[in-house]
């Protein structure tokens, strides 16, 4: 069964891929990185989804797959974004991470409070830099006034993705995973990348 690697250390992300991969590439097994960490000193997600799959695949010998991705909030500019593993500091404490944003937008009243989760995912199969993409996915939404839901993780307990009944809206951490997986700004960038991993 062929392999590709998943350049994160965080085991939320690893089975968040394998449940969306496994919807459509069943045949291909991800399997977590354990290698070092590079430097991402990229500017946008795309360069920190690149930068962490050239050294995933060059660790390992097998195609590599990278995801940056973040909230950016209309306000604040499309802040967090590539900063939002470390908004509050880098501990990459998530729930302060989480109490920093609605802190700093807590004064915002509802209309002005949108947002929207970027996935950036990269593709390296060794072999050259013809063998690199970049897809994207963006998820919208706007952002609760207090955390909700112990599901997901990240900024997902204040996140209230549109499209949902306004009688009956959730965050996404009040979604169970398999509504998330088939939702979610990492779900959307994977359409664009199920193409590219046919060829594997």
């Amino acid at each position: 069964m062929p392999q590709i690697v998943l350049a994160t250390h965080n085991p939320h992300k690893v089975e968040e891929f394998q449940a969306i991969v496994a919807a459509t590439r069943p045949d291909l097994t991800v399997i977590g990185y354990d290698g070092p960490e590079p430097v991402e000193d990229g500017v946008t997600f795309a360069e920190n989804a690149l930068i962490k799959a050239r050294a995933a695949s060059a660790h390992t010998g097998l195609p590599a797959l990278a995801d940056d991705s973040g909230i950016c909030v209309d306000v604040l500019g499309g802040a967090p974004g590539v900063f939002s593993a470390y908004w509050a500091g880098h501990a990459k404490d998530a729930r302060a991470n989480l109490d920093l944003l609605l802190d700093q937008l807590s004064d915002i009243a509802d209309p002005h409070r949108a947002a929207q989760f970027v996935s950036t995912i990269a593709l390296v199969v060794p072999g050259g830099a013809g063998d690199e993409h970049v897809v994207e996915g963006r998820w919208p939404g706007r952002l609760a006034r207090a955390a909700s839901g112990g599901g997901g993780f990240g900024y997902d307990p204040i996140f209230i993705p549109d499209g949902q009944d306004a009688a009956a809206e959730r965050t996404v951490g009040e979604w169970t995973a398999e509504e998330k997986n088939a939702a979610s700004h990492r779900a959307r960038a994977f359409v664009a990348l199920v193409p590219l991993l046919a060829a594997l």
